[in-house]
């Protein structure tokens, strides 16, 4: 059996969360008059988290705004996507079943997302799925965010795991900054949200469907000391 702690990125890794953000940025320029940002162009913004999300779409829109202005967008958009987590969110193919293979082998899991805790635990509760995750950690959850180390460091411990036994799984640039700076291995989904093929980033491991997540896990998982 194993110790490993598995760490997950949410969006664009867990979830493909894109139609509800997508969705929920378009309903929000529509209320300011601007047009809505294309489907395949709004979703290689998300990886940011939300407030980055406004701040590109609004920049590809042409418009500057100021910093009581951002803040009202972004309560804006918190709004209404908390109304509208999952309304198209889905799991990504295989992954229930990747987790399952990995649990049944002694591993936990927990989540390290630049998303708002309380919006991520919203939406897997949502999915049936936070009972799953042994940590659910957003950007304020300890006041630092991805690609800060100390957010994945904090998660894992949180998660009760050993940051000499983790892994983590992620789909961005980002994802992989946050684990090497925190030295931990880490595979690249090749399916999510990133502007650069993640392939280019040199993550320890790439896979292109979560059937591929356990033996990429094991492959890179430290010995125990």
């Amino acid at each position: 059996m194993s110790d490993l702690t598995v760490v997950f990125d949410l969006d664009g890794t867990l979830v493909d969360t894109a139609p509800d953000l997508v969705d929920t940025l378009n309903v929000v320029f529509a209320r300011e008059g601007l047009a809505p940002v294309p489907y395949d162009t709004a979703r290689i913004l998300i990886g940011g988290g939300a407030r980055r999300m406004i701040e590109r779409g609004l920049t590809l829109e042409g418009r500057a705004c100021t910093v009581a202005e951002m803040d009202r967008l972004f309560a804006d958009f918190i709004s209404y996507y908390a109304e509208h987590i999952a309304d198209r969110s889905r799991p990504f193919p295989g992954l229930e079943g990747a987790l399952d293979q990995l649990a049944a082998r002694g591993c936990r899991f927990a989540v390290c997302t630049n998303k708002l805790e309380g919006l991520s635990r919203r939406l897997l509760e949502a999915l049936g799925m936070s009972g799953r995750f042994a940590a659910i950690c957003g950007q304020d959850t300890f006041a630092v965010q991805k690609p800060h180390p100390e957010i994945l460091r904090r998660t894992i411990a949180q998660a009760g795991g050993d940051i000499a036994r983790a892994v983590m799984v992620g789909d961005s640039g980002t994802d992989i900054d946050t684990a090497r700076a925190a030295r931990v291995p880490v595979v690249a989904v090749d399916f999510g949200y990133t502007e650069t093929p993640v392939a280019q980033l040199r993550p320890d491991r790439v896979i292109s469907h979560f059937d591929s997540l356990p033996a990429a896990v094991f492959e890179l998982a430290p010995h125990p000391r």
